[in-house]
């Protein structure tokens, strides 16, 4: 048996994978779309284009407390985000998305693909109907950036060492259109027209 680092053409594998969807699966989301809390204003939070938290300038270094957070986020139909608990929600100034994509696994080949992504606070979502894969134009130089769906309508950035992996996976549906399969659907590498 040949291992990943003699193998070139093996693909990437998340690190404890397993554990990690056993404990995804495990672990319940905050009911946050359910809560309609008081707003109680901006008190300096944000989430940066690398995905550093900040609180009114400074980094936020302590991961559990992000991921705390991160359990507790939602963007609202109008597009801002907030952290919300039953009793308060407050503002979160987020500079793209809210979460990176940051190893991802293809378990697979063409139709038959899944492809699951762990972000940097440890959610792990199979690609697929609930988690769909989508592409936003990069102004400037061009390309698209991928995006994949994690909760609600929070979603995480794909960053760009993982993109290039992702792209190596890109093939012709019956109509010629590049796209990429997971979870029995085409995502087609397009700028998405609802996102």
């Amino acid at each position: 048996m040949t291992s990943q680092s003699e193998d070139h053409t093996a693909r990437p594998r998340i690190r404890g994978l397993e554990d990690l969807l056993r404990a995804a699966g495990a672990l319940r989301d905050a009911p946050v779309e359910q809560w309609d809390p008081p707003y109680c204003g901006d008190i300096g939070l944000a989430i940066a284009a690398d995905g550093t938290w900040v609180y009114q300038g400074s980094a936020i270094r302590r991961p559990k407390l992000v991921k705390l957070f991160a359990r507790v986020l939602r963007r609202d139909d109008d597009g801002r985000y907030f952290l919300v608990t039953p009793t308060e929600k407050v503002d979160v100034t987020v500079a793209d998305a809210p979460f990176l994509a940051v190893e991802m696994e293809a378990r697979g080949e063409g139709r038959e693909q899944t492809l699951i992504f762990r972000t940097n606070v440890d959610d792990v979502v199979m690609c697929g109907a609930d988690h769909r894969l989508y592409f936003v134009e990069e102004p400037g130089p061009g390309g698209f950036k991928p995006y994949v769906r994690v909760r609600g309508r929070l979603e995480a950035l794909v960053v760009r060492a993982i993109t290039y992996e992702l792209f190596e996976l890109v093939e012709a549906d019956a109509m010629g259109r590049p796209g990429i399969w997971s979870g029995g659907r085409f995502f087609r590498v397009e700028p998405a027209a609802d996102v």
